[in-house]
C-alpha cells in the first residue's frame, strides 16, 4: 500500500471545541409556562437559528425492562396539551410506549447553542385528530405510511419499493388514502421542559420548568 492509498486519521473528537454565546438565558426572561417559552425560542430556531429542521426532535423511549432507543422525529404540533408526533403504532417507539409512557424529547438546536428537553408522559391522539394530519401530509407520505412496516425486518429494498408501486397504482394522485388503522399519533403531555444555553466556559444556563400538582410551574436553576 503506498500512502496515497493510506485511509487518513479521523479527527480527534477531544480536540473538537466550539466557544458559546456570552449572552445568557436569566430567571427574570423566562414566560409563565415551559409552552409559551418553547413557542418563543422555536420561533427563533425556525426564522434565525439556519436550521435544516427545526422541529426535529429525539425522541426516547424504554420498554418494560428499561432498554432504552432514540430516534429522530419531526414534532408536528404543540400547545398547552403537549407534544404531538405520529408513527406507525407497530413501530419500535409506539411498543416501547405501550408498555411505558414515559418518554423525553430533546430538541437539539446546536447552531443556536441552545436545547430543549421535554420529559412526560405519552398518550395516543384520537382517530379524529389523527385523520385530521393524515389529510395534509403529501400523497406519498400517505402512501409511505400504508408501505412500510416501520421497524420490521425486510428483505431487500426493492420489496418496500414495490409495495409503494402497489399502493401508487391502488391509489393515484387526486384520490382520497385511507389512513391506516395502525398509524397514528402521540401527544406527549410535559411534567419538566429544561431550557438550556450554551454559554462560555462551559458554564451554561439550564433552567427547568417542573409541573406543580396544581397545574402551576415551578422554575428551577441546574448547575451545568
Amino acid at each position: 500500500m503506498t500512502d496515497e492509498d493510506a485511509v487518513p486519521a479521523p479527527p480527534d473528537p477531544a480536540a473538537m471545541r466550539k466557544h458559546y454565546r456570552a449572552e445568557g438565558l436569566s430567571e427574570t426572561e423566562l414566560a409563565a409556562t415551559p409552552v409559551e417559552q418553547f413557542a418563543r425560542w422555536f420561533k427563533q430556531a425556525a426564522t434565525e437559528g439556519r436550521l435544516f429542521e427545526p422541529n426535529a426532535m429525539v425522541v426516547s423511549t424504554a420498554d418494560a425492562e428499561g432498554r432504552p432507543s432514540s430516534r429522530t422525529v419531526l414534532l408536528k404540533h404543540f400547545d398547552d396539551a403537549g407534544f404531538v408526533f405520529y408513527t406507525n403504532y407497530d413501530s419500535r417507539k409506539a411498543r416501547d410506549l405501550a408498555e411505558n409512557p414515559y418518554v423525553s424529547l430533546l430538541f437539539p438546536w446546536y447552531t443556536m447553542a441552545r436545547q430543549v428537553i421535554v420529559t412526560g408522559i405519552a398518550r395516543r391522539t384520537g382517530r379524529d385528530e389523527t385523520a385530521a394530519y393524515f389529510r395534509t401530509r403529501p400523497h406519498g407520505s400517505q402512501l409511505g405510511a400504508w408501505a412500510s412496516a416501520q421497524s420490521t425486518v425486510i428483505a431487500t429494498r426493492a420489496d418496500l419499493d414495490a409495495a409503494y408501486a402497489e399502493l401508487a397504482a391502488r391509489y393515484p394522485e387526486g384520490e382520497q388514502v385511507p389512513v391506516p388503522p395502525n398509524w397514528g399519533g402521540f401527544r406527549v403531555a410535559p411534567q419538566a421542559v429544561e431550557f438550556w444555553q450554551g454559554r462560555e466556559n462551559r458554564l451554561h444556563d439550564r433552567l427547568r420548568y417542573v409541573a406543580e400538582q396544581d397545574g402551576s410551574w415551578r422554575v428551577e436553576r441546574l448547575s451545568p
